[in-house]
This record gives C-alpha cells, structure tokens and sequence, in this order.
C-alpha cells in the first residue's frame, strides 16, 4: 500500500499490543484515532508517555503525540482502516470470554463506511473473524463485501514488541480472498517480515496452535522438575545432560505458566474441540499446578522456622517486563499469603508499586529473609552474591543459582 499520509487509522484497545503497533504506524506517517476506554491512561498517552513498561516505547510516543500523528480517546471515530487490539480472557470455566470483542465491534460499526479494512489483532478462537462481520452486518445497512475483515495475529515478545511487530513474519487471513489482500497490502507498508496468506479461520488456530505447542514443550520440562524432586535429582543438571542428545532441546522449567496468550490460547483449542485435543489439555492441567506444588515446597520449608520471613523475588510472569498476566508468581504470593506462613518480603524491580501486595528492595528482602524463593530470573536476581544468601533456605523456581 502507498503511504498516504490521509489515510487514517482507527485502533481500539491501547494496550501491550495495540499501544506500541498504534505507536510505529504513527511513525511511518499515519493518523492513528486510539480508542482507550480507560480514562486514566488516555490523559497519560496524549502526554507523550506510554501507560505500559515497554524498552523505547516512552520515546516513540512523544513523538508520534508530539507530531499529532498519534491521539487517544475514549471512543472511536470514521477511519480508513480498524484495528482491534483488545484484550481475549477465559471464564472461570476456561472457555474464551470474547466481550471485549464484541463490544469493540459495535462500538465501530456506527463509524464504518463502504470499502473499510477491519483487523482483528487479538488472539482469538477459530470464527471470530466471521462472528465481527456477523455483528457488523446486523447492525448496519451493510451487504456482504461492502466492508473487509480479516486477522492477523500478534506475535511478538514482550521486551522487543517495536523490533518485532515490524520485522517478524505476519500471517493473514481474510474472510474472503479481497480481505486478505487489502490487509496484506496494509501490513506490507510497515512490516519487513514475510506476509504469509491464508483464511481468517486458519490464521486463528495457527497463533493458538503456536502457543499449545509451546505450552506442550513447558510442561515437559516443569513435569521433570517434579520427577527430579520425587528422584532427588538435580532438574537443571538433568536438562543440560539430555539436552547434549543432537536432537533434544528440552527447556527449563519455572513456576508454572504466565501472560495472556500461552496460559489462555490452548484453552480455546480445548473448548473448540474438547474430544481430540487431550495432550493440549493434559499440558495446561500439569503447567496449571506448577504453582500449588511451589507452594507445598515452601510450606514443607517453613516448618523448620517458629513465623520464618519469606523472600518473594519477582512477580511478573517472565524476565525483565512489567506484565502480571497470568503470572503464576501472583498466584503463589496470593496463596501465601492466605497461608500465613509468616512475613513476605515481595520484590520486584519492574515495578514501582502493586495495589494488593507491598513491595520491597532486594536487598532489604535479602537481609532478613529465612527463606528466597526465587520466581522470576529478573536480572538484578543474577547478580546476587552468594555472601547474601549464606544460611539461607533457596528455592528456586527458575533456575537462577544455576545461570
């Protein structure tokens, strides 16, 4: 697609996906409208500062805000091209919650026209795309192929979100073959990596697909780290020997599962196709309990100390960002929390504070702490001297003591 600087873009949802995405369209010269029902984090952005920890994210805001190539509000408003960045839950049944979706829609189909591109970003189960169009033409004058629908889902690691959202491979589905190459021709104006085509129904399954499978190989590794407790082994010992097999790469393990998309997309597999998809359930079930038998080992721990004061290091669900989603961190703390084993120390360095949980230094946590148990491999939890932890019970969930 040319770049036309009168080309504008609607993006709904200004979150870890759709804030940095609205972010690097700005920058290539397009009017992004943000829609952002959150009040607070709208006032944030159109400061030029971006509501979420991303590396350069804060820079590339102020300057797409400062140029006006770059505005949130609360609502949406006529654009050439929609894009729905919101978020895609479970219910507590884990089935796929899709309101947000739902509601996105119909908020833009009021500001729809003829010859409109509407992208579902979110991942998203098998037929969303088509329940979009459903929506939109129930709730317009619109016929079949008046407006283009298609997904292309995210795939990008929280950290290095603006490298990837340009340079990584894009799948494209459309509901229709013109869908597809309307979008494709879009995503060709800021994306460097190779556009793969396909339909709108096959590029949902393959991003939950991706995710399973990456599910499937975590709980391998956090099932032998049990094993290796049952057996008195070294886990991470185990792992570097097997691993030394030409063709064995066994990850490591952790306290289990976290954010939004490899702890929630193999339940939407599982609710699409609950009869054949028993290994996908099998793999959330074990990473699922990770966090309860964390928890076991701290308590057996706890029993050698009168009210002992427990280290928690790290909160997110992985290294180095500020996302809590899903973070099976949380979930341990949380459950420690109402066990009342004794007094937590909570750090994490991402963070400069939680509304549930008070958070410390590391090295306050580190100097009075009985036990450490280490949840997150954060960094500054690489460095830390073993002088500190002298005399000290460690468990380590993620292999920190062993890097």
């Amino acid at each position: 697609m040319r770049l036309d600087h009168k080309i504008k873009i609607c993006v709904v949802g200004l979150g870890y996906i759709g804030l940095p995405t609205a972010a690097v369209l700005g920058s290539r010269g397009y009017q992004i409208h943000g829609v952002e029902i959150n009040p607070k984090a709208v006032e944030i952005i159109n400061s030029g500062k971006a509501h979420i920890v991303e590396p350069d994210l804060d820079i590339l805001v102020r300057g797409v805000v400062t140029t006006g190539n770059l505005k949130a509000y609360t609502e949406p408003a006529e654009a050439d091209i929609f894009m729905i960045c919101v978020p895609t839950p479970l219910t507590d049944s884990n089935k796929p919650k899709l309101d947000y979706i739902r509601s996105a829609t119909q908020s833009i189909t009021p500001f729809l026209k003829s010859g409109n591109l509407v992208i579902l970003e979110s991942t998203s189960p098998p037929g969303t795309t088509e329940m979009i169009e459903q929506i939109v033409l129930e709730n317009s004058d619109f016929q079949k192929g008046d407006v283009h629908f298609a997904h292309a889902p995210e795939r990008v690691l929280p950290g290095k979100i603006l490298r990837e959202v340009v340079e990584n491979d894009r799948i494209i589905g459309g509901i229709d073959d013109a869908s597809t190459e309307k979008a494709a021709e879009f995503y060709s104006s800021f994306v460097t990596g190779k556009l793969l085509k396909t339909t709108s129904r096959t590029a949902e399954t393959a991003k939950l697909v991706e995710n399973a499978y990456r599910d499937t190989n975590i709980a391998f590794a956090n099932e032998l780290s049990l094993l290796s407790d049952e057996l008195n082994l070294d886990v991470w010992e185990l792992i570097r020997l097997a691993n030394h097999h030409p063709r064995v790469n066994i990850l490591n393990p952790g306290p289990g599962v976290g954010g939004h998309c490899i702890a929630v997309d193999p339940w939407f597999l599982v609710d699409c196709a609950p009869e054949v998809t028993n290994l996908i359930r099998t793999a959330r079930e074990v990473n699922e309990a990770k966090p309860r038998w964390v928890v076991d080992r701290v308590i057996a721990k706890a029993e050698r100390f009168k009210n002992p004061t427990i280290a928690c290091l790290g909160l997110a669900y992985k290294p180095d960002i500020d996302d809590l989603r899903e973070s099976p961190a949380v979930e341990i703390v949380k459950e420690l929390l109402q066990r009342n084993l004794g007094e937590l120390k909570i750090v994490e360095p991402n963070l400069e504070s939680h509304d549930q949980f008070d958070l410390v230094s590391l090295d306050s946590a580190l100097e009075e702490a009985d036990i450490v148990l280490i949840l997150v491999g954060h960094r500054p939890f690489l460095s830390i001297s073993t002088s500190k932890l002298a005399e000290k019970i460690i468990i380590d969930t993620c292999g920190v003591m062993n890097r």
